[in-house]
C-alpha cells in the first residue's frame, strides 16, 4: 500500500511539474531577509574593512585560539583517562572538570575582549543596514507584486523563480549602497533600529571563539 509520505511526495513532483515558472503564484513569494543583508554590496564591505583595520587583533584573538586550544587537550585528555579507569574517583573528576571549566571561560573572556572592537564595529555596520530592511522589503514587493510574503522554511514547497530575496538585497544596494566602521564613542547596540520596524534580528558574523566542549562527569 502506497504511505502517506510516498503519496505527498508524488503530489510535490506533479504541482512542480505543473507549476509555470513565473515570479509568483498568485501573488505569494518567499525571501530570506538575513540571507539578503548578508549578500548586500554594504555588508560586504563592511566586512573586509573590518577585516583590514582590525587584522593585528583578529590575528592575536587566532593566535590565542589556537594556544587555549592547546592547554585545553592534554587536560581533556587526562580527564577521559581518568573517567575511563576502573572505580574511577567521582570526586577528582568534578574537580578535574571544573579545573576544565574555569580555565575554558578564562579563554573565552580573553578572545571576547580581543575580538571586541571588531565585534563592536561590525554590530554597528549591521544596524546601519537594518535600519533599511523593512524599506527594501517593501520596495521589492511593490516591485514584484506580492501579495504574502513568506520566509522559506515557512513554506511546504516554492519554486526557486518565486524567491525574492535577491530583489531585496538590490533594493538594499540601492538604499543604503555603504556603511560606516567607525563606531561613535557614545553608541550602543539598537540605537539605530527605531527606523527598522518589522525588520528581521540579524546577528553579525563574529570571530569564532571554538572551544572544546565542557566534560560530562556522568559514568
Amino acid at each position: 500500500m502506497t504511505s502517506l509520505k510516498m503519496m505527498m511526495l508524488a503530489a510535490a513532483g506533479t504541482i512542480a511539474l505543473a507549476a509555470p515558472a513565473s515570479a509568483q503564484v498568485n501573488g505569494i513569494a518567499v525571501a530570506n531577509p538575513e540571507a539578503a543583508v548578508a549578500r548586500s554590496s554594504a555588508w560586504t564591505a563592511a566586512q573586509s574593512q573590518i577585516q583590514t583595520q582590525y587584522k593585528t587583533q583578529l590575528d592575536q584573538a587566532n593566535a590565542r585560539r589556537t594556544a587555549i586550544e592547546n592547554e585545553l587537550r592534554p587536560l581533556y585528555t587526562a580527564f577521559e583517562t581518568a573517567r575511563a579507569a576502573p572505580n574511577a574517583n567521582e570526586a577528582a573528576l568534578r574537580t578535574q572538570a571544573q579545573t576544565i571549566q574555569t580555565r575554558q571561560q578564562a579563554g573565552e573572556q580573553e578572545l571576547q575582549r580581543l575580538t571586541a572592537p571588531a565585534s563592536r564595529a561590525q554590530a554597528y555596520a549591521l544596524e546601519q543596514i537594518q535600519r533599511q530592511i523593512g524599506a527594501a522589503v517593501q520596495a521589492a514587493v511593490a516591485r514584484k507584486n506580492v501579495q504574502m510574503l513568506l520566509r522559506p522554511d515557512a513554506a511546504l514547497f516554492a519554486q526557486p523563480a518565486t524567491d525574492i530575496t535577491a530583489d531585496i538585497t538590490t533594493e538594499l544596494n540601492r538604499l543604503v549602497p555603504s556603511v560606516s566602521i567607525a563606531v561613535p564613542a557614545n553608541w550602543q547596540p539598537g540605537q539605530q533600529q527605531a527606523g527598522a520596524a518589522g525588520a528581521p534580528a540579524t546577528t553579525p558574523a563574529r570571530p569564532a571563539t571554538t572551544t572544546p566542549a565542557r566534560p560530562n562527569t556522568g559514568r
